[in-house]
């Protein structure tokens, strides 16, 4: 429990240190454009991946709080036993999917490293995209302990689960 309250607080002081980040290069950005007619020339780089950034501290908060995309709908008429193994299979589904762009994110960061990508102008491109990897590797984690929490019975099922 204490792994995963410090995991909590990681992503959500990332979440708003990035996004306060964000807003303030973007608004700083905005005002030297429009004032002073400057601007930082990678900054449309930078907010792009930032961005980027952000829906990847998304997803993993979302997933850890069980707050992704899924089916819903389908599987609330089925009976509760039924409920139970299916929210099992899509976590597995989920948690080997996630696990195999994290496997391709690693080979992407590989080659953009070995041929020497460089994104805003100067900084290895490889530098920018590891967060990639990373977060589709936590998210299939994420994934694998929600399949054998629903298995173990110890997830609410999508009945007992808040809207």
């Amino acid at each position: 429990m204490r792994a995963e309250r410090l995991g909590r607080a990681i992503e959500t002081t990332l979440i708003v240190v990035v996004l306060g980040g964000l807003v303030v290069f973007a608004t700083a950005q905005i005002v030297l454009r429009n004032f002073f007619s400057i601007g930082v020339n990678w900054s449309d780089g930078l907010i792009r991946l930032v961005v980027l950034w952000l829906a990847l501290l998304g997803t993993l908060a979302a997933s850890r709080e069980g707050r992704h995309l899924t089916m819903g709908a389908v599987t609330r008429w089925l009976p509760q036993r039924l409920q139970t193994g299916a929210g099992v299979v899509a976590d597995l589904f989920a948690a080997i999917f996630c696990a195999l762009l994290a496997r391709y994110g690693v080979a992407f960061v590989a080659d953009s490293r070995e041929f020497g990508d460089t994104l805003l102008n100067v900084v290895p491109a490889w530098w920018l995209q590891a967060p990639l990897p990373i977060a589709f590797a936590l998210s299939a984690w994420q994934f694998l302990v929600r399949a054998v929490l629903r298995a173990l019975r110890r997830l609410p099922t999508p009945r007992e689960a808040p809207l």
